[in-house]
């Protein structure tokens, strides 16, 4: 920064302390924490942090969430009941697909359906 800008700076962070402005921070009084670094490069280690500031979520990730829930879910349902069957059904189908993302193949698809899935989206 230049030495001029850094005054300013300076200058205003001391008016609005103050102020007050700082007096009803959330956290005020605890440590900062650091979040861990990302595996991630340097490079993309922004991007990174400003999508998960703005609330994405990378595919993989929200699919987890939503393991999660049906996985909760399936353990509060009676286990003869309707609703616990659908429940099996979507937890199985994202399943399927987080493994699909990953690179993998659900070992619930044979290598012909494989082959014919593949021919069909080619």
């Amino acid at each position: 920064m230049l030495p001029g800008f850094e005054k300013i700076v300076e200058e205003r962070i001391k008016t609005a302390q103050k102020k007050g402005a700082f007096d009803n921070l959330a956290g005020k009084g605890k440590p900062f924490v650091l979040e861990p670094a990302h595996p991630a490069s340097d490079d993309c280690r922004l991007a990174y942090k400003m999508l998960k500031n703005a609330g994405y979520l990378p595919p993989e990730i929200e699919l987890k969430k939503k393991i999660t829930q049906a996985e909760l879910l399936l353990q509060a349902t009676d286990a003869a009941s309707a609703q616990h069957r659908e429940i099996t059904k979507k937890l199985n189908y994202l399943l399927t697909k987080l493994d699909f993302l990953r690179g993998g193949i659900s070992p619930l698809i044979t290598d012909k359906y494989q082959e014919n899935i593949i021919r069909k989206l080619s």
